[in-house]
């Protein structure tokens, strides 16, 4: 997972290394949840545990909304006799043929969590050993996510600095400016805007600084 390039890229690593880890899990998902938005599936092996997934969403009941909400272990040993989510067991039974499951909490950030879900066609598929390996599994998939989440902001940040130093050497040479006064001007035109410094940015480099039209303005800062 370490070597996966982005965070899209850790998470298929991580439903995939499952796959590979637990014997009798036949599709493996992340469920996540950002900032109280929907929950979503970003990563999945195949398309039955994204529609499984997907069937909790929609019903509002299943062992990977219990996982993430409750911060625990879930285990269902037989789908077809499971009670805890009845609407969700019987369809994800009879349309994709699952019959257990199990799905671990991922603990990734403070605003944000997860849950590993494990699906198999067989009665009884997973045991106390598959749940260690999975709590297991998960904790290292908690460490990448946050490290891959730690990346991407990182390259955000330098992508951003990129561009808005491209932006000011535009503004400099358009404008014989310092690089003070092409960073305010910069400031200047995002708060009259009210656009992020980095988007009036990108529209310099990507359009040219007449037709983005930020000019020093009065006294030349």
């Amino acid at each position: 997972m370490s070597e996966s390039a982005g965070l899209s890229a850790t998470l298929q690593s991580a439903v995939e290394g499952a796959i590979s880890l637990i014997p009798h899990a036949q599709s493996a998902g992340i469920s996540m949840v950002h900032n109280e938005r929907p929950i979503e599936t970003p990563a999945a092996t195949d398309d039955r545990c994204l529609r499984g997934d997907e069937l909790q969403y929609s019903l509002g009941e299943g062992p990977c909304l219990q996982a993430i909400l409750q911060h625990e272990t879930v285990r269902c040993s037989d789908l077809r006799e499971e009670d805890r989510w009845p609407v969700w067991s019987r369809r994800v039974s009879d349309e994709l043929g699952f019959r257990s499951m199990l799905c671990v909490q991922l603990f990734v950030t403070e605003d944000t969590l997860g849950a590993l879900n494990l699906y198999s066609t067989q009665i009884e598929a997973f045991d106390a050993d598959d749940e260690a390996a999975a709590l297991a599994l998960g904790a290292h998939v908690a460490v990448a996510l946050t490290a891959a989440k730690e990346l991407e902001s990182l390259e955000s940040a330098i992508a951003s600095r990129t561009v808005i130093g491209q932006a000011e050497g535009m503004l400099m040479q358009r404008y014989n400016l310092t690089p003070q006064q092409a960073f305010a001007v910069l400031a200047r035109e995002s708060q009259a805007s009210n656009r992020r410094l980095r988007h009036i940015a990108e529209d310099i480099v990507r359009n040219g600084v007449e037709a983005s039209r930020p000019g020093p303005g009065p006294g030349g800062s």
